[in-house]
Parts: C-alpha cells; sequence; structure tokens
C-alpha cells in the first residue's frame, strides 16, 4: 500500500476553499518528526521538501522511508516532494523509489529550454503517478548551490504563463513575484497584481516560494489570489540551529544528541504551527 501522496487533489483542494498547503523544507530524522508532529497535532496536510543538497547529504533511500513511515503512522495527507531539482536523472532516481510529487527548476534555461525539460519531467512522472511543479521565472537568492543575483532575478511574465502551462502540462507552477530564498536584507515588495493577473489565466495551483520572512497579511494575500503551496526553509533553520547552539554553550559538557535535539526540534516545532495556522490548513487534514 502507497502511504505518501502526489499532491494533485491536495492542492486543488486547497485552491478551491480559499488555504494552502504549507511545504517545509525538511533534511533528516529530526525535522520529519518534527514538522509531521507539529502538523498532526493542528490536523494539516503537509509536504515535506527534500532538495538535492538534502538528498545528497542524507540520502534518497532514507529520506523516502522516513517519508513513508511518517505517512504510515499518521492520518493526514502526506507528501514527499522534490524541491527545486533540475535534472531528469535525479528526479527518476526518486521517482522509482517511489516519490510522488517532485519539482523541475528550468528556470535559468531559456524559455524553450524550460519548456522541453518540464515535459520530459512530466512525461516521466506520469508512468509513477506523481505530480510536477515547474517553475516561470527566477527567484532571487540561494537555494542549495543554485544563486541568483538580483540583476539576474526576473519576475514571472503573465504573458507567457498559459502557453507554458498548456505546453507542458503541469500540475502547479511557481513564481516570481518579489519572494526570494534566504534572509531578506529589507521589506519584499510583492507585485499582488502580477500574481492576480497570472491566477486569472491558469486554473491549476501557483506555488509561493521564498515565504520565510513574508509577513501574515502578505501570505493570506497570495493565498486569497490563487497560491495554494507555501513554501517555508529558512525560517525553520533559524530556530532549531540557534536553540542548538545556545543549548550546548550552556552545557559544554552534554555529548547525547537525545538531549541536545530535543530543546531544539521544539522551537522548530513552534515556528511550524505558526506557518500552518498562517496558511489555514490548520484542520484541512
Amino acid at each position: 500500500m502507497v502511504y505518501i501522496q502526489n499532491t494533485k487533489e491536495m492542492l486543488i483542494k486547497a485552491r478551491k476553499e480559499g488555504y494552502a498547503v504549507p511545504a517545509f523544507n525538511i533534511h533528516n530524522l529530526e525535522t520529519i518528526q518534527t514538522v509531521v508532529e507539529a502538523a498532526v497535532e493542528l490536523k494539516s496536510p503537509v509536504i515535506l521538501a527534500a532538495t538535492p543538497g538534502t538528498m545528497n547529504y542524507a540520502g534518497r533511500s532514507y529520506i523516502q522511508a522516513i517519508a513513508e513511515i511518517a505517512a504510515k503512522e499518521n492520518d493526514i495527507p502526506i507528501a514527499l516532494h522534490l524541491d527545486h531539482h533540475e535534472t531528469l536523472e535525479s528526479i527518476e532516481a526518486s521517482l522509482q523509489l517511489g516519490t510522488k510529487s517532485v519539482m523541475i527548476d528550468g528556470s535559468h534555461h531559456t524559455f524553450e529550454e524550460n519548456i522541453d525539460i518540464t515535459k520530459q519531467v512530466v512525461n516521466e512522472a506520469r508512468k509513477f503517478g506523481a505530480t510536477v511543479e515547474a517553475e516561470l521565472g527566477k527567484l532571487v537568492g540561494q537555494e542549495d548551490d543554485l544563486i541568483v543575483e538580483a540583476k539576474d532575478a526576473a519576475y514571472t511574465d503573465p504573458d507567457t504563463v498559459v502557453e507554458f502551462v498548456e505546453r507542458t502540462n503541469v500540475d502547479s507552477l511557481a513564481v516570481a513575484i518579489g519572494t526570494g530564498h534566504g534572509v531578506y536584507e529589507t521589506e519584499p515588495n510583492l507585485d499582488f497584481e502580477r500574481l492576480k493577473k497570472i491566477s486569472s489565466l491558469i486554473d491549476i495551483p501557483i506555488v509561493l516560494h521564498g515565504a520565510s520572512g513574508i509577513s501574515e497579511a502578505d501570505v493570506r494575500k497570495c493565498i486569497e489570489l490563487g497560491c495554494a503551496k507555501v513554501n517555508v526553509s529558512t525560517e525553520l533553520k533559524i530556530p532549531f540551529s540557534n536553540t542548538l547552539r545556545d543549548y550546548l554553550i550552556e552545557h559544554p559538557e552534554e555529548t547525547d544528541p537525545r538531549k541536545y535535539m530535543n530543546p531544539a526540534k521544539a522551537k522548530m516545532k513552534e515556528t511550524v504551527k505558526e506557518k500552518i495556522l498562517i496558511c489555514k490548513s490548520n484542520g484541512k487534514a
């Protein structure tokens, strides 16, 4: 029996009912446990997002197995999602393991090249019953080893989205409207009119990347305008690492990870719950 889900019905339901499913970047056993525990307590569907860097660090088989156990043992919709993967080969490796939701990030290619690689991934994913997210436009900042300088960032052109979606047959689309990866140095200025226009042109769920540091009001506005998936990464790392660092400084004699990991997990869990409530996905499982 398959326990982890793809994101098709999950995101369609979210867009229809006016909330978003949070996608939290996870890296290991502790972060998966933390995210899932928070989602279970708030009865929220949840997406566990793993970048290529996470897969290289922890191992695809390990991440897959942990996600499957989490889905098997908890009565909420859980998807394991490949975040910002750039090659068909890396995506195929996880599809064969049982991953049901993938993102192909061809945003650094030309428009035609992006369409070409996205179509290849869609065709392959369909064989495994998996859903595909693509990206149109470039977000400033760093995600794993992929760095986009401010001068190279590009907002999504609404005039290209219909052609892109029709030619690729993707299930969801990540757009660039002024958000970025990592920590914001200044208050982000989101282009809601651009998002509104994109939302009016396509029926598939829209994905908001770079939500760490975005105000609750702005995230809620994006959800109102069609964003059915909200990605959070940096805002989980900061409380986890700060709490872990503080604990080890205060307890220099402690060597047992079963003790020093728990405060960090608890602090991260608070943030996960905050984001679930902002996305209004609580009670939607």
